[in-house]
């Protein structure tokens, strides 16, 4: 196989240039069609009914028609609105989400009509840090909206989206702290690179499962809906959209959904290496075969998105902001020291048992704080709720005395 070279990046001529771009948006946009129809259908068998089947074969046209209907509706501006912000907070919330894209490899060097060129628009030596600087500027398309609305329910989802975004965007970008030191590298190709023999996601399962919990908060998904939960906000920040504004926020979410998908695969999974036992075929990582590892890797990640929504209720907001500040945070601090003096013992050339004996001792430390945190949470409540109905932590009224006439009937 062969990796592309940062030195390799800016000298494609401007034609291969543009067809990578047009080839990475129409991917992107690909996607969203499929993952829309793919959610109903899913959606549909998990809550055992039917999805989409009317509009095409077997409801497979059901997406299109649906950006269609999209396209043809009025589209209506309510008089209160801040009209420059209200039109443009719906292009900041999709440009971003499409920009971040621009830094994930796909493959590896492959050859276009005699080019040699890797499946990847560019690279840069902090092209991690740069997917979470693009991403975190599309919110300021949600806070705009529900801003410039002029209404309260927008207001309120876009108040939301900002305190979700500060707080599981640190917990994200620490979770990133670990696969920096193991790659020696925040190229993400140089990152792909590092996976050849052995995936992160075994070597730092921990930053894994904080990196997921965090990417289904940054992108607003259930159970982390709280931006949009039409049982509090209506409809959320985008109440006062419709037409083809009300669908860039659709196009945004599920943009986003890919990206951080993608960069999910980049980081833990291997890119675009194949999965065992098909990366012992020979042959399996080179050419063009590596893009159908890497898209059936971040289709996984869709899948686990649609799952997840079927499954889980959505969260209150205070135990939203408790699980990133309370337990995201302070575990990926205490994940990077552990993982940071392992490879400070590494390098100075201890032996290789030390480095289990951290892990091993993390997770036996963090599985005795959850048991220790559970009972006194058990304690405490007991204490507070001598009501039996009040166990279930809603406020509820003492119980009247049972009279004796009420005990002999």
């Amino acid at each position: 196989m062969t990796y592309p070279d940062p030195t390799v990046f800016g000298h494609d001529p401007w034609w291969l240039i543009l067809a990578k771009a047009l080839g990475v948006f129409a991917f992107l946009l690909l996607t969203v069609l499929v993952a829309i129809l793919a959610e109903r259908k899913i959606l549909g068998r998990m809550q055992l009914r039917y999805g989409p089947n009317r509009v095409g074969p077997y409801g497979l046209l059901q997406s299109l028609a649906d950006g269609v209907k999209l396209a043809l509706k009025e589209g209506l501006t309510p008089a209160g609105v801040d009209k420059p912000i209200y039109l443009m907070a719906p292009v900041i919330a999709v440009i971003p989400a499409i920009l971040a894209f621009a830094v994930i490899p796909m493959g590896p060097v492959v050859s276009v009509f005699g080019h040699r060129t890797p499946l990847q628009l560019t690279d840069l030596s902090v092209a991690v840090l740069y997917v979470l600087a693009v991403t975190s500027i599309g919110v300021y398309g949600i806070v705009l909206a529900g801003w410039s609305s002029g209404s309260t329910y927008p207001l309120l989802g876009g108040l939301r989206s900002s305190a979700q975004v500060v707080s599981y965007e640190i917990a994200m970008a620490l979770s990133f702290a670990a696969v920096f030191l193991y790659a020696g590298t925040m190229s993400t190709s140089g990152i792909v690179a590092a996976q050849t023999h052995t995936w992160f996601v075994f070597l730092l399962l921990p930053s894994f499962l904080v990196y997921v919990t965090a990417m289904v908060g940054e992108t607003n998904r259930a159970p982390f809906d709280l931006p949009e939960a039409e049982g509090e906000l209506v409809g959320g920040f985008h109440t006062e959209y419709s037409s083809l504004k009300f669908a860039m926020f659709m196009l945004a979410e599920y943009v986003n959904m890919t990206t951080v998908s993608a960069l999910a695969t980049t980081m833990f999974l291997g890119g675009w290496h194949a999965v065992w036992p098909i990366s012992l075929i020979p042959g399996a990582n080179t050419g063009w075969w590596p893009l159908i590892w890497f898209v059936a890797k971040v289709w996984a990640f869709l899948f686990f998105y649609m799952w997840l929504r079927a499954t889980l209720p959505r969260l209150r907001y205070d135990q939203f902001m408790a699980l990133g500040w309370k337990l995201l945070i302070p575990l990926s601090l205490t994940w990077i020291m552990v993982v940071a003096l392992a490879h400070t013992l590494r390098s100075g050339g201890a032996a290789p048992w030390t480095t289990a004996v951290l892990y091993v001792g993390f997770f036996l430390a963090v599985i005795g704080l959850a048991a220790l945190w559970n009972r006194h949470r058990r304690a405490r409540r007991h204490r507070r709720a001598p009501n039996p109905l009040a166990s279930t932590g809603f406020p509820v009224p003492p119980l009247p005395p049972r009279s004796e006439e009420t005990t002999r009937v």
